[in-house]
This record gives structure tokens, C-alpha cells and sequence, in this order.
């Protein structure tokens, strides 16, 4: 456990193991334009491949480590796609996926859901403009996530609980979209929201994000009287946000209405849907949200020492009243005789991504080990990637015969 009450962390672990089977599996695609941004994000190489991350990134998740991909996986700076741990998981659990894309500029090649205009119309545009969404596109997200939310709850089987729902995302520049909009929300992010890149890009994303304010603000400037006010949650998501937000922002605001037990799997991204849900819930409902919704993260986010999750959950936690978010870490960890991209995790990259870190954390609660979890991932990426490069041996050349090492001259 990172962050909560024990009691209450316990009764949500109680809870999902006796349900875990039969949870839904929701992986939300989106896109920004902030993603463009050079050394904004690890995610692909370049803003170009960057666009294709969230496609081939659902594609490994569907169709696994064996099967040539339909948009290769964009080259990393290092490690590989935190998809690949999260396929294990599902493929380990028996758990289907639903993917849904919200407007990327490159669609999945597997079967998947696409939302059409406004919900789905496209990248939203760089948050540095102030006006990354239109008001319009928010509020048919928001409205989308939470009818969803209210159509699963009623189809319970046997008029029992709402089956619980694990949210996970894929969202280029998405970290840096979540501390913009935490940020507009009234939380001070700067400095302790994580990221794809080896070492966050603390200063870059503060800059974006000053920018986003600014241009906000001279957009639609407000009397003293309403400064004063809280921020309406809506106008700053689609000043700063990215659709994924939006939309799981709705399923929480259902969650809390129903009953309904989640899982955000994820870290800072996920801290922005839940600082949103609580912003857009009335005070009533927010505890109850904060007992029935917990983010599942990975250990190198949990621990990562350029980002501080459980402080900035705890930030959130005391800005709208909850005094304990639940937060877990998974106990996964690549450590010794393992394929050299996943011991990149260990060297700070990658991280998270694409519900890993949740995921683990629901292989735990069928009561597997980690350390099988990290064996079954180096078998993937062994079918993913192949063995690891080695430079092939020199060969043996005898004294005097022409060493193809040695000059002509000596």
C-alpha cells in the first residue's frame, strides 16, 4: 500500500479478489499535440512515431509478443513498451481488453471502439494554447464516460453489484497534460508529477503549463469577483487537458453514483482523473469515490526519486476534503538473468504505461508472485525483441597473416 487507510485498503483488496474474474478492462487511447513538443516525452523517438504509440501500442496488447504488429512499436531511448507487461498480465488472468480510441491520429489495427465527433475528434490541440479542447468535445466525453458507467451498473448479473472496472490509458504527453491540468485545478504539481523520460522534464512541462494559464486567462479574462471563485473543472479540462481525462473523469462520476469499484491503473495521469472527478462531484460523494477508487502504479513510478505520486495524491486528498486516497504499488520488479529491456526499468525508463502497473497489481490479488510475473515478461520480450544484441566474436587470425585490425604500415 502507498497511500490510505489500512482498513479501507483492505476492503477494496477483499472486494476485487472475490471479483477479479469477471472485471472489465478499459484502455483508453488519446492524443495531444503537446506530444509534438520536443523532449516532452519518451514515448517514440520523435513527435512523428510518437503518433503511432498509442496504435501499435493496443495492438501488442491484443495480439501479444508473437504476431507481427500492423504499426511497429516505436523506437525507445531505452527498455520496451510497458504494453508488453500489461498483455502478460491479461493473457496470465484470462482478462479481455476493451480498447477504445478517443480521436488519435493513427487508429489501432485491432478491433477497438471509435468514438465519433465531437467525443472523438482527434488530438486534442497543445496545451500551450490555452485551448486544447472545445467546451462542446468535454462535456459529450464527460456525458459518454458517465453513461457508460450507468449502463454497466445496471447490467450487474443478478441485480448485484456493478462489476468492478480497471481504467488504463495511453496517452502521449499525457503527464504533461495531468500536471497542467492538476495545476489549473488549484494543486501545486510543478516538480513531483513523473514522466516517460529518464529524468522528468520538470522545467518544460512548468513552462507549457505557465504558457497553457497564460493563454487561457487572456482568452477569457474573469472579474476579481469570480477569480476568487473555485476554477470550473470544465473550462479548465478544455483549456488543458486531453480526452482521455474527460472521459474517465465521467466513469468515476458514475463509480461514485453506483457503487462501482475501479481501478486507475496508472500514476500521475491517473492522480489528474481522480483530482477532476472530485472537482466535478458534490462534497457528498467524494469520500465515497475515495473508498471505491484506488491508483495501481508500478514501483519504479512509486519510487521514482525526481517524482513524489504519494505527495501529490495527498495534495489532492486534502484540497477536496478526503483525508486518505488510496494509492498501491506493484511488487514487480526486473532484477538479475532478465532481458536487458526490462532491466531499463530498473535504470529509471519507461516507467508505466498502458495500465502495467494496475495490472501487476491485479496479478497479486489472484495471489501470483511477482517474481513469476517478471519471468513470464522476460519470456515476451524474448518473442518481442529476440535475444539481445551482441557484437559477433572477432576472428582468429594467425600472427602474420593479415590481421584485419592492423595498417598495412604497422
Amino acid at each position: 500500500m502507498l497511500l490510505g487507510a489500512p482498513e479501507t485498503a483492505e476492503s477494496w483488496c477483499r472486494s476485487w479478489r472475490a471479483s477479479l474474474p469477471a472485471c472489465r478492462v478499459l484502455v483508453l487511447l488519446a492524443a495531444t499535440d503537446t506530444a509534438a513538443v520536443p523532449g516532452i516525452s519518451a514515448a517514440g523517438t520523435s513527435p512523428e512515431s510518437r503518433r503511432v504509440t498509442a496504435a501499435a501500442d493496443a495492438e501488442l496488447l491484443v495480439l501479444g509478443p508473437t504476431v507481427a504488429l500492423p504499426h511497429a512499436l516505436p523506437s525507445l531511448p531505452a527498455g520496451v513498451s510497458p504494453a508488453l507487461i500489461s498483455q502478460v498480465v491479461l493473457q496470465g488472468l484470462g482478462l479481455h481488453p476493451l480498447v477504445i480510441d478517443l480521436g488519435c491520429a493513427v487508429a489501432p489495427a485491432v478491433p477497438h471502439l471509435r468514438l465519433p465527433p465531437p467525443a472523438g475528434a482527434g488530438p486534442a490541440r497543445c496545451l500551450s494554447t490555452g485551448s486544447a479542447m472545445d467546451r462542446p468535445r468535454v462535456e459529450a466525453l464527460l456525458e459518454q464516460g458517465r453513461r457508460w458507467g450507468l449502463a454497466a451498473a445496471r447490467s450487474a448479473p443478478f441485480g448485484g453489484p456493478p462489476l468492478p472496472l480497471v481504467l488504463a490509458e495511453c496517452v502521449p504527453g499525457g503527464t504533461t497534460t495531468a500536471q497542467a491540468l492538476l495545476t489549473g485545478l488549484g494543486i501545486d504539481s510543478g516538480g513531483i508529477v513523473s514522466g516517460s523520460l529518464h529524468r522528468p522534464a520538470h522545467a518544460l512541462k512548468a513552462d507549457l503549463v505557465a504558457r497553457g494559464l497564460a493563454a487561457a486567462a487572456a482568452r477569457t479574462p474573469l472579474p476579481a469577483a469570480a477569480r476568487r471563485m473555485p476554477p470550473d473543472p470544465v473550462a479548465v479540462l478544455a483549456a488543458l487537458g486531453d480526452p482521455m481525462q474527460a472521459l474517465a473523469a465521467g466513469l468515476l462520476l458514475a463509480a461514485a453514483e453506483t457503487g462501482q469499484s475501479v481501478l486507475l491503473a496508472g500514476g500521475s495521469q491517473m492522480a489528474a482523473v481522480l483530482a477532476l472527478a472530485l472537482a466535478l462531484l458534490t462534497p457528498e460523494l467524494r469520500p465515497r469515490l475515495a473508498a471505491l477508487a484506488a491508483i495501481g502504479t508500478t514501483a519504479w513510478v512509486a519510487f521514482e526519486s525526481d517524482s513524489d505520486l504519494a505527495l501529490l495524491l495527498r495534495r489532492v486528498g486534502r484540497h477536496w476534503g478526503i483525508d486518505h486516497p488510496l494509492a498501491f504499488a506493484a511488487s514487480l520488479r526486473f532484477r538479475g538473468a532478465l532481458h536487458p529491456a526490462l532491466l531499463d526499468y530498473e535504470r529509471g525508463y519507461v516507467k508505466e504505461g498502458v495500465g502495467a502497473g494496475g495490472l501487476a497489481i491485479l496479478w497479486e490479488l489472484a495471489g501470483r508472485s511477482p517474481e513469476h510475473l517478471a519471468r513470464a515478461c522476460d519470456v515476451a520480450c524474448h518473442e518481442l525483441l529476440g535475444p539481445p544484441w551482441a557484437p559477433p566474436a572477432c576472428p582468429l587470425v594467425a600472427p602474420g597473416s593479415g590481421d584485419p585490425l592492423r595498417s598495412s604500415d604497422g
